[in-house]
């Protein structure tokens, strides 16, 4: 089964992170991301731009539309994404809760009810 985790951030919490921290930071992510690869249970792992080069898609008479985002309400917003294949939920979450900092921000997990094939 396969899982979406996602982390939530903001210009202002990585601007506040300090910069000597940053180093250890990206090495504990990696850390991670090279364990859950080797076992074969993350397909990839994805960060971001900041939310200000967002862009809100819409068609209107046939043509793309597009305008500024961010889009939402929030001062949050999807900073990076996570593509798991796991055994099941409880897994997804035991990888979830391995996350560098799921100590101090929650990930969210959405199972990926289906997805198209490869080669359409």
């Amino acid at each position: 089964m396969k899982y979406v985790a996602m982390i939530y951030g903001n210009q202002a919490k990585w601007d506040s992170y300090p910069a000597e921290a940053w180093p250890e930071a990206i090495a504990r992510q990696e850390a991670f991301n090279r364990k859950y690869r080797e076992s074969g249970e993350l397909i990839g792992a994805y960060g971001l731009a900041d939310a200000a080069a967002a862009r809100l898609v819409r068609r209107e008479g046939g043509a793309p539309v597009v305008t500024d985002g961010p889009y939402l309400e929030t001062k949050e917003y999807l900073a990076s994404f996570y593509l798991l294949d796991c055994a099941g939920p409880e897994r997804a979450q035991e990888i979830a809760a391995d996350m560098p900092f799921a100590d101090v921000d929650p990930v969210e997990l959405w199972p990926v009810l289906h997805e198209s094939a490869a080669d359409v």
